[in-house]
């Protein structure tokens, strides 16, 4: 006997992506149910660089790599590194990657990550000051700066690559990085400017602070672990550790944890692996810069926060259950030295490991599927903050069976 549906539908994942889609759907009338195995935000949305990325419209690999990879697999404080323990099952899943570097699949996965990049700022924007909370977002821009005279073909190259995709960028000489950032290095040759981005002074605060106003249009939270679920006539029943939720329709959003779930509902065995990201919280570094900082050459990003300065970055392939590796949060450390006229203070820093959800082709599943009894918004990579507000009112338009022509990159059956 199939039970009567508790709630219209359940939200399983209370990341950011999954808590805007809670707002989102609660707000357009349904009864919604939010769960997770535990509080809202402390998941990936914890500890991301809370930078708005929107000029980062390339896949993550591109045919570049490859000529780079031994390099970096042997570095271990590189910005990339494999567990050699999880080659074998990562195998498969890097194969499928590199196939997805031809050059047609590649131009796709950049269309569908431009696509979404470009609605971005306004759907924050929109977001934010919905809940009265926009000062949250600062829209000042960012910045990649380069060392090396050699590095200035790699920037003018990347700027022409990003010019070609539509995205503002300024190419910024070394006297105009000092006026704008005078705490950085005087021996900063330049960079790129990219004045459509800016950051986020606590994710972490901006997920709760959505979660208050999900609360407030009444969204019901259960904190319970989700181990699978069947759908039926009447919508769908998923199996917790609470025991069991019956509700209209799912919305899978748990990240780097979605594919088990997936694959149960739906049949589709989801290429989904995880990218493990590290951040290290400087506490006594509120006034360094203006806007968030990227090296060129040391591949890691700076955020300034309301906390302090977040020091993020560094690609990690280890799978969900290995220990993290504290010591790469601190290898972030030891990269910001000589990007400062004076070297940045760990006194007090706080290391921490997130994981990310990363499908082949660098691209999210937002998608509506099993007669619409399943939603679908996961797999985002580093590109879940960003993202998330507008995947939210995507998530709500197929709810209300309103998905159109610019959705179809991100269905489920593309696997």
């Amino acid at each position: 006997m199939v039970e009567t549906a508790e709630t219209d539908i359940a939200v399983v994942g209370a990341g950011i992506v999954g808590v805007a889609c809670a707002l989102q759907l609660a707000r357009q009338g349904h009864r919604v149910t939010l769960v997770d195995r535990q509080a809202p935000g402390l998941g990936a949305s914890f500890g991301n660089a809370g930078h708005l990325a929107t000029e980062q419209v390339f896949p993550i690999a591109d045919l570049s790599i490859l000529k780079r990879l031994p390099r970096m697999l042997l570095d271990p404080m590189g910005p990339l590194r494999l567990d050699w323990k999880y080659l074998p099952k990562a195998m498969p899943w890097f194969t499928r990657l590199l196939l997805n570097l031809r050059p047609a699949p590649f131009q796709r996965s950049v269309a569908g990550i431009r696509t979404l990049n470009e609605g971005s700022l306004g759907a924050w924007q929109r977001l934010l000051g919905s809940i009265g909370r926009s000062e949250l977002f600062q829209e000042d821009g960012s910045l990649l700066v380069f060392e090396k005279p050699e590095s200035r073909q790699a920037l003018e190259a990347l700027r022409t690559r990003m010019q070609q995709q539509a995205v503002p960028v300024d190419f910024w000489s070394a006297e105009t990085v000092r006026e704008a950032a005078p705490q950085l290095s005087p021996s900063l040759l330049g960079g790129l400017f990219f004045p459509r981005t800016g950051h986020f002074i606590d994710p972490y605060q901006v997920v709760c602070e959505l979660f208050e106003a999900a609360k407030a249009s009444g969204v019901r939270f259960v904190q319970a672990q989700v181990d699978g679920g069947q759908l039926h006539s009447a919508g769908v029943s998923l199996a917790s550790d609470q025991g069991m939720l019956n509700a209209r329709q799912v919305l899978v959003s748990c990240g780097a944890h979605s594919a088990k779930l997936t694959a149960a509902l739906t049949g589709t065995r989801v290429p989904l692996d995880t990218e493990r990201g590290y951040h290290l919280m400087l506490p006594g570094e509120h006034q360094r810069l203006p806007f968030a900082v990227t090296s060129l050459e040391r591949k890691f990003i700076m955020t300034p926060m309301a906390e302090g300065l977040r020091l993020a970055g560094t690609v990690e392939f280890a799978g969900l259950q290995a220990p993290p590796s504290m010591q790469r949060a601190w290898q972030l450390h030891r990269l910001s030295k000589g990007l400062f006229r004076h070297d940045l203070s760990a006194e007090g820093a706080t290391p921490w490991m997130g994981f990310r959800p990363s499908l082949l082709d660098s691209l999210p599943v937002i998608d509506r599927v099993c007669d619409g009894r399943v939603l679908l918004a996961f797999g985002h990579q580093h590109l879940g903050l960003t993202q998330a507000a507008v995947t939210a009112e995507w998530v709500g338009r197929l709810a209300e069976q309103a998905g159109g022509p610019e959705m179809g990159a991100y269905r489920l059956d593309r696997f």
